[in-house]
């Protein structure tokens, strides 16, 4: 009977609250828990939804569909898709294609494998394409290459930029060469669009594959991929069985690629939004009066900056002072604050141009510019940490930075090869300059290295070629060029960032054919006579200057240094406000000009 009472009192408490009591098995409603298909952990789903489809336990990336990429991207209620429906066509009247395509309409919900349309992405107007990986694994037909090239050239017309979320197993089997053939349609549509002058961004998903990745998805001015996406021509099943070899861990990764110099920039997916937002804002066209505007309206926001700084000032009680001025002190003083060298020798400079505590050219690029975004790679063999470089803005106008950057301890020196740039550290420099010369956007270059990277390695991937060909490209770039020498200018390896329509040097900054060290080996068979071969060379910045090879010193009223970086960087930034408003408005022949005319007087 106990037993019985026990049993009803249960069941009514069940009823109650719709679910069992006792500590079983939970019933999960359908939907609402998924499997992991990369860890194998059980996740919510709607937690994986407010998490940018990642993974809340093991971080990995699920794919997106396109819909939901675009809201993640584009700006809520401004999409307009584009080619909505499309008719279908069967080139090959291959067998059972129709069927197969109706089926993924029908679970997809797709006309095809990829969608289309323009949208806002932080209120700037963009055109978009998401591929699908759902449909036929978003392989490219006719009919995805006449979308992506319907949307070019719509963007061409309209001076949009365009945006491709690339995602494929590649071309699309059931149609034969007529699929192959949307690899050059795609591709010539983008051509177009890159000279009017208009910016592509690919973003590479997982997987990037086949003949998309060999057309549009690499076609890009800039390259974004999302962390451990596959991205390959030959997928990793095709390679293995060809070579007969197991292909090594993260091979044909986004990590992979942004290391051989294939990728501008890994981007996680909850910063995706805000970078392209970025870039987009960065590529905005901004006329010669508009730049000067914004240069004199930030100096006039310096200056009533200045004004309550020194209202400040002046409101403090200072202490009267007792003490007679030593007027011998005061000129010793002002002597020092006036840029004087102190007696200094060219080995005395040398000396201090190599100073570890110096600044490097990101420490430069930081204090100067409003925002950086770094980009990677020379998008044919490596990615050379000697070299970086990006967009950035100063006071909003949107320029291209390169520097050659020094390492600030052991394990940084090493990753950066000691400032020692090589092949493909020069051939990133130039894509970048390149691209600067597309979007109209001047160049500031900062030098500093002992010299190009003299290895093994380094001839066998083509050291003078990649210098050369700096030479030769940069004498015509349309846009101007400035290059800043902030540390040492070694021989070939600094040149090849300094054919520029004006270079300025620091006061303790030097510029040489090669080392003092190299000099005085060569000529007089001892490289203990450097501290002689500096003085002989005539490579300071003031020797320099007497020869009429730069055209400005830069004061550094204490040697260059962490403390001092805010004034050296206040110098050059007024420098530059003057640059500016000077070449801005230079017609692009005149700029070209002006600079092969620099060179040609020495």
């Amino acid at each position: 009977m106990l037993k019985d009472m026990f049993k009803k009192t249960y069941t009514l408490i069940d009823t109650k609250y719709k679910h069992p009591v006792k500590s079983e098995e939970p019933s999960i409603p359908q939907g609402l828990w998924r499997k992991c298909n990369k860890c194998g952990q059980p996740i919510y789903v709607e937690d994986v939804k407010n998490n940018f489809y990642i993974c809340p336990k093991c971080s990995g990336y699920f794919r997106v569909h396109a819909y939901r990429r675009i809201e993640m991207v584009i700006d809520k209620g401004t999409f307009e898709e584009w080619d909505k429906e499309m008719e279908f066509g069967n080139p090959l009247n291959f067998p059972g294609y129709e069927k197969k395509v109706l089926a993924a309409k029908e679970k997809t919900k797709l006309n095809e494998a990829i969608v289309t349309g323009k949208g806002k992405i932080n209120g700037r107007d963009t055109v978009i394409g998401v591929c699908d990986a759902r449909f036929l694994m978003s392989s490219m037909g006719h009919i995805v290459g006449e979308k992506i090239a319907n949307a070019v050239e719509r963007a061409t017309k309209e001076q949009l930029p365009v945006i491709i979320f690339a995602c494929s197993g590649g071309a699309r089997m059931q149609e034969g060469l007529v699929s192959l053939m949307q690899m050059a349609k795609t591709s010539a549509a983008l051509k177009k669009h890159h000279e009017a002058g208009q910016l592509f961004i690919s973003v590479l998903t997982d997987p990037t594959t086949g003949g998309v990745t060999a057309s549009f998805a690499m076609l890009g001015d800039i390259i974004l991929a999302e962390p451990n996406a596959l991205i390959g021509f030959a997928g990793p099943r095709v390679i293995e069985q060809t070579i007969g070899q197991k292909l090594p861990d993260g091979f044909q990764r986004s990590e992979f690629l942004l290391e051989h110099g294939f990728v501008d920039k890994i981007v996680e997916r909850e910063d995706l939004k805000d970078t392209l937002g970025q870039i987009l804002k960065m590529h905005e066209k901004k006329s010669a009066e508009e730049c000067r505007q914004l240069i004199q309206d930030a100096r006039a926001e310096e200056a009533r900056l200045a004004d309550i700084h020194n209202q400040e000032e002046t409101q403090e009680v200072m202490p009267e002072s007792t003490e007679q001025e030593d007027p011998e002190k005061e000129h010793v003083d002002n002597g020092k604050e006036s840029g004087k060298s102190g007696g200094k020798t060219a080995w005395d400079k040398v000396l201090l141009s190599r100073q570890a505590g110096r600044p490097v050219a990101s420490d430069y690029i930081r204090a100067i510019f409003d925002e950086f975004i770094e980009f990677h790679g020379d998008r044919y063999f490596k990615d050379d940490g000697a070299i970086i470089g990006g967009i950035a803005t100063f006071h909003g106008i949107p320029v291209t930075v390169i520097g050659q950057q020094k390492g600030k301890n052991t394990k940084d020196n090493i990753k950066r090869n000691f400032g020692m740039p090589s092949p493909e550290g020069y051939r990133k420099a130039l894509r970048l300059m390149k691209q600067a010369e597309a979007f109209g956007r001047p160049i500031i270059c900062f030098v500093d290295t002992p010299g190009a990277f003299c290895g093994l390695e380094a001839e066998e991937n083509g050291q003078g070629e990649a210098i050369a060909r700096n030479l030769f490209e940069m004498s015509s770039l349309k846009v101007p060029v400035l290059t800043i020498m902030i540390g040492e200018g070694g021989s070939g390896g600094a040149l090849a960032m300094a054919v520029a329509n004006e270079v300025w040097m620091l006061e303790n900054a030097i510029y040489s054919i090669l080392s003092p060290e190299g000099f005085a080996s060569i000529l007089w068979k001892d490289s203990k006579k450097a501290p002689e071969a500096a003085k002989v060379m005539k490579i300071t910045a003031r020797d320099i200057c007497e020869m009429n090879l730069i055209e400005q010193v830069i004061k550094e009223e204490e040697p260059a240094s962490k403390e001092t970086l805010p004034v050296i960087a206040g110098d050059i930034s007024h420098g530059l406000e003057e640059f500016l408003k000077k070449y801005l408005s230079v017609p692009e022949e005149e700029i070209v000009r002006q600079r092969y005319e620099r060179f040609r007087r020495m």
